[in-house]
Parts: structure tokens; sequence; C-alpha cells
């Protein structure tokens, strides 16, 4: 968890009302009984409490998604906020799993890049920055993508949508398809570049020439995701955009 998230965490365990509560009980009971022992051992069951809460899965994710959603308008630097972060605002399902799993790929390729030796690491000079470069338009990619499989439902439960609306709809399923198949694919691209650097790292001899694959391999990625990013244009373009005359 990133700094934020584990103070809020911390927040959300000692305020939560079950443990709260047996600190106030506990309290209670010292007040009136004045058994010195009662006080150590409510602040032991409450430090426990905390500890237990802390440590839950389901509490944690509850906690950090409660208000993991994007404001409406966004500000200009959205670019700031980590893909991780952005991955938590795509609607639960199948996208945000894969995009989730493509991301912790992401980081073990990362720390593959960041522990592999000094050679390496300098022939590897520029993949770090692509690697970022990869996931952001990875989390653009599944953004429009959600917006589009909405757009498309929209259509289908209309009680009486045009020929217009139903092409439409057919336009946008073939690029959500487009789109579903590049995540997909996208996890084990990422697990064979970091054997690619597990390899350059033990193998000094041919380390510039995997590297050179490497850094290849990064900047088709990167072009087949930012072709998959314009192709998946925003659903509200769309119809204003044909309707615009030629030329």
């Amino acid at each position: 968890m990133e700094p934020q998230e584990r103070s809020r965490m911390l927040r959300a365990a000692l305020l939560r009302p079950v443990n709260l509560l047996s600190l106030v009980l506990g309290l209670g009971v010292f007040a009136t009984s004045q058994l010195w022992w009662i006080l150590p051992l409510t602040l032991l069951t409450y430090s426990s409490l905390v500890y237990l809460s802390y440590r839950d899965p389901l509490f944690r994710r509850k906690t950090l998604e409660e208000n993991a959603f994007p404001p409406p308008h966004m500000p200009p630097g959205r670019s700031s906020v980590t893909p991780e972060r952005r991955a938590r605002w795509l609607p639960r399902g199948e996208t945000r799993r894969k995009v989730e799993e493509a991301l912790e790929i992401y980081h073990r390729l990362v720390l593959a890049i960041e522990e592999a030796d000094e050679t390496t690491r300098e022939l590897l000079d520029d993949a770090l920055p692509k690697l970022r470069t990869a996931a952001e338009r990875l989390i653009e990619v599944a953004e429009s993508r959600e917006k589009a499989a909405g757009a498309v439902q929209e259509i289908h439960d209309s009680p009486s949508p045009s020929p217009e609306s139903l092409e439409e709809a057919r336009r946008l399923e073939e690029h959500i398809g487009a789109a579903d198949e590049e995540i997909s694919n996208l996890s084990q691209r990422l697990l064979t570049l970091r054997a690619q650097v597990v390899r350059a790292s033990i193998d000094d001899a041919r380390a510039p020439e995997r590297t050179t694959d490497i850094n290849s391999s990064l900047d088709e990625l990167n072009l087949r995701l930012e072709a998959l990013k314009h192709l998946m244009r925003s659903p509200g373009d769309l119809p204003r955009k044909r309707n615009q005359p030629p030329g």
C-alpha cells in the first residue's frame, strides 16, 4: 500500500465501531470497578482488534475502495495518479481483474530491471520510462473499453433502438473485442519481457543483444497500446464525428 493508503487503513481500524465498542466497554468497567488489571486488558484487546482489522483483506478492500472513484471532472494533472489507483476506479469485473494482474507483473518486471547487474541496467536505461508509459496506456485503453461497454449496454437496453444506434453499437463491440484481446495478452507479454531481463542479467556475453530485443519489444508494445487507445474513441464523440461534414 502507498503511505496515504496505510494511514487511511490505520485510521479506519482505530475508529472501527466494533473496536471502539470494546474500548468504551472496557474503560466503563474499569471506571466502575477500579480493578487495575482491567485497564491493560482493555488496551490489549483494543490493540489486537485494531491489528486484526488492519490485516483483514476484506476490511482493507472496503476501506480503500469506499471513496476510490474519480471526481466527475478530473484535473489536468491526472497523469500524476498512479496506474494502480486508476485501476481501482474501473468497474469490478473481468477487465479490471486482468488489468490488475498485468500491473502486478509490470511491478515484477520493474523489480527485475532494478535488481539486474549494473551493465544490464545501463543498457536498459530507457526501459523503465517505456514501461511506465505502457502502464498508463493500458489504463487508458481499459477506461475507454468500459465507457464503450456502457454505451453499448445503453443502446441494447433501449426499448426501440434505431438502426443507426445498432450500427454504432456493432462498431463499438468490435473495438471492445480488440481491447479485450490486447488486455488479455498483455500479462504474457510482460512475463516474457521479465524472463528476457533475467537472461540478459546472467548472460553478460549477449547482454547488449538481449537488451536491444527488450527495448524493441517495449517499443512495439507501446505502439500497439497507442494504436488501440486511438481506436477506442470516446463513445460520446462517435455520433458527432460521424455527422461532421467531410473535409
